[in-house]
Parts: C-alpha cells; structure tokens; sequence
C-alpha cells in the first residue's frame, strides 16, 4: 500500500526483523525504548492478522524484550499493547504492536494497567 507508513520508508528504520515482521523504535515514545512490532505484511488491525502474521509478530515482540532488557537492566516490566479501530485510538492503520518498557516508580501506582484508560464498567450487558 503506497500511502501506508509502514509499508515504506519506516522499514529501513528496522532494528530487528524476522521473515514476516520488523521492529522499530517509536518515533513518539511514551518510556525510553518504546518499540513497534509490525507485521510485513499490510494488515488493517489485529483483525485482519493471520496466524503466520501473529506468529511472527509474537517471535519479534519477545527478541524486542531481550533488547531492551540488555539496553536497560533497570526495566522491570512491559505493557504490550494494539489499538484496533478508531474508536480503540488507532490512527495508523498497518497493525502494530506497542511494546513499552516500564520502570519501577515511572508511574505514581502502575496498578490496573490499560484498566486505568476507561476506569470500570458495570458486568451488565456482558
């Protein structure tokens, strides 16, 4: 896909890749060595991922860990996370995988993760 971002010039950008998906460092990161797994091939969002996509994807998200965690001994934890649709926050549509270092104290209480984006709704209408 011409105008896709990821489809072209970002590859170069690569770190890492395997046959089926690369990784980048975020070119907005929220911590120091927030990474993005990135399918090859042009997929929408997570939806439209195939097994072998996901497969590689997960191969690449765990060699991004070990990166990260030779580069900063000091992380302690990860968020790994995909926005799917515009209403989820996805403004890049090639799927993509945050990969996002944590650090003891780089939040005031980091408990409850993405749950803290929406709060809590009720178990109605599950």
């Amino acid at each position: 896909m011409d105008s896709c971002v990821f489809c072209g010039p970002a590859r170069a950008r690569a770190f890492l890749e395997n046959e089926g998906a690369l990784a980048l460092w975020d070119a907005l990161p929220v911590t120091r060595h927030h990474a993005l797994v990135i399918p090859k091939r042009h997929a929408v969002d997570y939806f439209d991922l195939t097994r072998e996509d996901l497969l590689a994807c997960d191969d690449l998200i765990r060699k991004v860990r070990e990166k990260v965690l030779e580069l900063d001994p000091a992380v302690a934890g990860f968020n790994i996370g995909v926005n799917a649709g515009p209403a989820a926050g996805q403004t890049v549509f090639h799927c993509h995988f945050h990969i996002i270092p944590r650090r003891v104290g780089d939040t005031e209480n980091p408990r409850g993760g993405v749950r803290r984006v929406l709060g809590r709704c009720s178990a109605e209408g599950v």
